[in-house]
């Protein structure tokens, strides 16, 4: 055995490794009814089913049927045809929906407002771009204004310190609107590059949270009119089709700009960011597979489609 270090796997190998529980779901039965028979209405059906219950949503799993059967159907394929035929399908529903995030070709500073319920992975997501931006050189200031739970506040405060970043903070229960407000008149004294806010983890239900995101909003805008800049809505894989009602809330109480996917890695239900990115007039700017800084990486959706059917680049 060699001593020298493991080399690290690249972004596509941790994506299709991270996916693997929904390409297993998504491909496994398909490739085993497809390469036994000739691709009929009856092999399309199974195919359309599938790919319902891997939370592709009926609207996009019957235009992918569709385009997938004018290709192959009456063939009879190997599996890796089948799956290369299936991602390109796939890929076709999600073209128009990439989009980028770079808060460095920005103005000064640049401010990005993160959105979303509890345990969307939304403060790590935060604490994922401070690290990679100060990298980069950038300099980050970050506001914990998710003063609703005091375990956001510490975790920020963790993130802020690993990342090198500092954190305005305060304790827990302060009006987060004036945090958010201070946070943005210091970024500008002091010429940060980047400001990034996290707020508390909203639920339809809690009015009085929604209200508050909105009155952050506001008062942004009293310092620069054009602030927030970005507004990125974290979603969680792991809750399947509930993550498009989220979306339709926040786009309402916050304009959002840009979508995250989280946790993908952890769900046989990934297809769920079809009909997500669908329903949002907003694009899919970052996805993440796992808990390291390099697991969140920019959309690219011949890659995720690749991925999600196993795929390898």
């Amino acid at each position: 055995m060699s001593d020298a270090p493991e080399q690290k796997k690249g972004w596509f190998a941790r994506l299709t490794e991270g996916l693997t529980r929904s390409s297993r779901q998504m491909t496994d039965q398909v490739v085993n009814v497809l390469t036994k028979m000739q691709l009929d209405d009856e092999a399309l059906a199974t195919l359309e089913d599938t790919l319902i219950e891997s939370d592709l949503g009926p609207e996009a799993s019957e235009r992918i049927v569709r385009r997938f059967g004018q290709e192959r159907f009456g063939a009879r394929e190997t599996a890796e045809e089948i799956k290369d035929s299936l991602a390109a399908a796939i890929a076709a529903e999600l073209q128009g929906h990439e989009g980028r995030f770079d808060p460095l070709r920005g103005p000064r500073p640049y401010v990005v407002l993160f959105v979303g319920v509890n345990g969307s992975g939304k403060t790590t997501t935060l604490g994922k771009i401070a690290a990679d931006l100060r990298r980069r050189g950038a300099k980050v200031l970050v506001a914990a204004c998710d003063t609703f739970r005091a375990a956001a506040i510490e975790q920020l405060l963790i993130w802020g310190e690993r990342a090198g970043a500092p954190v305005v903070a305060r304790a827990q229960g302060s009006d987060a609107a004036g945090l958010a407000f201070d946070a943005l008149e210091r970024a500008k004294a002091e010429g940060f590059d980047v400001l990034l806010i996290d707020t508390a983890g909203r639920l339809q239900n809690k009015t009085q949270l929604m209200e508050e995101l909105a009155k952050i909003v506001r008062v942004l805008k009293k310092l620069d009119p054009s602030a927030p800049h970005e507004t990125l809505l974290v979603l969680d894989a792991t809750v399947g089709r509930n993550a498009l009602s989220q979306v339709e809330v926040f786009d309402r109480t916050a304009g959002v700009t840009g979508l995250v996917m989280t946790k993908l890695d952890g769900t046989a239900r990934g297809g769920v960011l079809v009909p997500v990115a669908q329903a949002s007039q907003a694009p899919v700017k970052l996805i993440g597979v796992g808990e390291a800084i390099e697991d969140l990486q920019p959309f690219d959706a011949r890659a995720f489609a690749r991925g999600l059917v196993g795929l390898e680049q």
